[in-house]
């Protein structure tokens, strides 16, 4: 291609941030990136390689204050929004309104039901036009939406815990092979860097080392997501979330009852048929399961099975790494399919 894509990059400062700002610097279709930063005070750094000094040495990234003509001087087609989620929700109607399109990784856009969106006690100031944006949104996981991704303006790039979990549950949803009247439980441990890159008393290290905690039993901000892809009622899933002592990587560890007795085959093919031609999901077979560190820095989500002899209670595997399936490279797999690009264009 003869021009490369202008795109920028809010909140790069972040532990997903810096996955995105490497995954982009290195993309052989995306100009050099715009990065910005939404507050300016005295000591704010001015090139990213201050935040992240592992970057230094390819060059200088400047980290520059974020304004929306400045965006327009540097003809910015492609806006990423790595911020926190009320941010997102505050920038992405004027960034739509500019002609910009979007991928924001915070979960602003993520939920179209008004009761799981009330966790993040959002504020509009136009509702009419928040409104519009949530129907207008589509929710970016590449596996389940690729026809929808290529024409969005708005892509909500998936949570963490749901990508994991929605890849492993969608292909036996879709062929309506689970007895949802006996629950679906989804048990889900993550590395700390899914909890951001902001300390709390949760986070830090004597709280997390030579430990293991789960944490927001029953109300966590993801539960939603998981509700509202897989069409399920909230009656149907037990999720909780545990924290790991490892800086990064998912695992899910799902449990549920078959509606009839099904081989370890049958299974397996029906994996094999719902995935077909998605590069980033690989399938184990059983008993075979994956581990984090088989999917650690990369874009793959890796999925395994254990069936029981009665056929119809089944464990499924799931691991991702939270920062790259789970964020930045799924929002780059976001832009590939957006832009008609190869889907593992840059993430190799």
């Amino acid at each position: 291609m003869s021009a490369r894509l202008k795109a920028a990059v809010v909140g790069a400062t972040g532990y997903a941030g810096l996955e995105l700002a490497r995954l982009l610097l290195r993309h052989p279709y995306v100009d050099k990136p715009l990065f910005l930063r939404r507050e300016s005070h005295g000591n704010s750094p001015t090139d990213l390689a201050q935040v992240f000094p592992n970057l230094s040495g390819n060059g200088g990234y400047p980290l520059e204050a974020f304004t929306w003509e400045k965006l327009k001087q540097n003809n910015v087609e492609l806006l990423f929004l790595a911020t926190p989620h009320e941010v997102s929700r505050a920038l992405v109607p004027e960034a739509v309104s500019r002609g910009l399109r979007v991928v924001d990784l915070s979960g602003a856009w993520r939920l179209r039901d008004e009761r799981n969106r009330s966790v993040y006690g959002f504020s509009d100031q136009n509702a009419q036009l928040a409104d519009e944006l949530t129907a207008k949104a589509v929710y970016g996981l590449p596996e389940l939406n690729p026809d929808r991704i290529f024409n969005a303006t708005l892509i909500a790039n998936p949570g963490c815990y749901p990508t994991s979990i929605i890849l492993a549950l969608a292909p036996l949803v879709n062929a309506d092979s689970i007895d949802r009247t006996r629950g679906i439980i989804c048990d889900s441990k993550s590395g700390v860097s899914g909890a951001g890159k902001k300390p709390s008393s949760r986070t830090h290290f004597v709280s997390v080392a030579d430990n293991f905690s789960a944490y927001s039993v029953f109300d966590h901000r993801h539960t939603g997501e998981i509700l509202e892809q897989l069409q399920l009622l909230a009656s149907q899933l037990i999720f909780t979330p545990h924290l790991l002592p490892i800086p990064r990587g998912i695992l899910s560890t799902i449990y549920v009852h078959l509606v009839r007795p099904m081989s370890a085959a049958e299974v397996q093919a029906c994996f094999a048929d719902f995935y077909s031609g998605s590069r980033w999901v690989r399938m184990f077979p059983t008993p075979q399961l994956p581990q984090i560190q088989f999917s650690l820095n990369t874009n793959y989500c890796d999925i395994g099975f254990c069936l029981a002899d009665d056929g119809q209670r089944l464990v499924l595997v799931s691991c991702i790494d939270n920062l790259l399936k789970g964020a930045a490279g799924q929002a780059v797999q976001n832009m590939n399919l957006m832009y008609g690009w190869d889907e593992e264009t840059g993430l190799n």
